[in-house]
């Protein structure tokens, strides 16, 4: 439903009926876009009610101008714009600004805000110490959680969370300092030393001089691997209230500092039915093993009592094609190209599985195509990543659209801490028992 960006409007009303018979009304509100909502703010207090969603999957928990999705009709957008414009002509520092001040940056805007995060790029050097107490075989995911909660001890000067001044300051060095934690994790992973920042390096260009350097050589970023880790950054730099940005901005109600409410952000990601989507898929190939058994696994796929499950097909949002993925295809077979990889085994098999797939009814009727974690996936495995590094990858990308609206909910007056309700089933009443006499 379209209109005017601004405060939603009311448009109409429901009522509510109790057990008692009594009648309240609450009203509806209407937004720039998407569906309308039914604001129960009043009903506990008017009914003595609550309402009962696990999953929040009818509930808007806040409200927000940032990001917009439409399942239905597998559109995306930010701040208006849409998730194809962004990623076919613009860089993601381009969308950072976007997400973080609502409007598209001028010429001057962008070089004075590209001059701040290279000028936050480092650590505070004793932080490089923190990575020795973790062993050498810790997930990064678990390296980043601790590491990047652990900023807070570092940087006093960003924690007031009243002052505006401080907010951007915090916003500005975490993503800034993401690129560098992540390959600082990755490097600690390998056992080769850390790669400092390069001034003189784009956003996403530093971050894959700090991956794959080594002291002993030059290197030089191949501009396709560029462009498509850009691209790989700004799809995944926001998604409105998923689980991550919720987790997000549940712990920033509580007045926690920015650096303790990303890292929880981290935390939540790591799950595997949220961030491990596209380590999944590389997990899901090495099952499938070679393409002479893809028809084995469509079909096992396609029965409900067979467990196995088709990783980088369909999403949760998106009814439709997720945009996202349409986008990343392209880059996808880019990056096989340049690279000259395709015919490894397992990146073979992907194409392969994309392929049918693609022409099988069953996943075509049922619109159940490769969605932005498929190819991602494959991207980030040819490009040389472990599979344990792309859900920091995701982290990295995603901080963006955690501090945004971090930011927009410290600057919301009607936010409240954040405090579900529940549907309670455990036992009434019962008095206790002393032990002695407990049978």
């Amino acid at each position: 439903m379209a209109g005017q960006s601004g405060a939603p409007r009311p448009n109409g009303k429901v009522t509510v009926t109790d057990a008692s018979g009594k009648t309240s009304e609450y009203p509806i509100l209407e937004g720039s876009m998407g569906p309308q909502v039914v604001d129960i703010r009043s009903l506990y207090r008017e009914t003595g009610l609550f309402t009962f969603d696990p999953g929040f999957m009818a509930t808007a928990s806040c409200e927000s101008k940032i990001t917009y999705i439409d399942g239905d009709e597998g559109m995306l957008m930010h701040r208006g714009y849409s998730i194809e414009d962004l990623a076919e002509h613009g860089d993601y520092l381009e969308v950072c600004y976007l997400l973080l001040n609502g409007d598209l940056p001028t010429v001057e805007e962008k070089t004075k805000f590209e001059h701040s995060i290279t000028m936050h790029t480092m650590v505070h050097e004793q932080l490089t110490h923190f990575f020795r107490g973790f062993r050498r075989d810790a997930h990064p995911m678990a390296i980043m959680v601790g590491v990047v909660g652990a900023l807070s001890a570092f940087y006093h000067d960003s924690l007031d969370i009243s002052d505006q001044h401080q907010r951007h300051v915090a916003s500005i060095r975490l993503i800034a300092k993401m690129p560098t934690i992540a390959a600082m994790a990755y490097k600690y992973s390998m056992g080769q030393p850390f790669i400092y920042p390069r001034n003189n390096l784009n956003y996403v260009e530093n971050f894959l001089h700090m991956i794959f350097a080594v002291p002993c050589e030059d290197y030089h970023v191949n501009p396709v691997l560029a462009r498509a880790m850009s691209r790989i950054f700004i799809l995944h730099a926001d998604h409105e209230q998923n689980a991550s940005t919720s987790t997000v901005r549940l712990a920033g109600s509580s007045g926690a500092n920015p650096f303790a409410c990303i890292a929880a952000g981290i935390a939540c990601l790591w799950g595997p039915a949220h961030g491990g989507a596209n380590e999944a898929v590389l997990s899901m190939l090495n099952e499938i093993g070679t393409a002479d058994r893809i028809p084995e696994f469509l079909e096992r796929a396609k029965d409900k009592d067979d467990p196995f499950r088709l990783m980088g097909f369909g999403h949760r949002v998106y009814k439709n094609y997720d945009p996202r993925a349409a986008v990343l295809r392209k880059s996808c077979h880019e990056v096989l190209d340049e690279l000259g990889v395709k015919n490894e085994p397992l990146l073979k098999l992907a194409m392969e599985l994309e392929r049918i797939a693609l022409e099988d009814p069953y996943f075509v009727e049922r619109k159940l195509f490769p969605n932005v974690d498929f190819y991602s996936g494959i991207i980030l495995r040819a490009m040389g990543f472990p599979t344990t590094m792309f859900t920091v990858l995701f982290a990295l990308a995603r901080t963006v659209g955690w501090v945004a609206h971090w930011n927009e909910m410290m600057e919301d007056p009607s936010q409240k801490i954040g405090r579900p309700r529940q549907l309670y089933t455990g036992e009434a009443r019962r008095d206790y028992v002393p032990l002695h006499q407990r049978g």
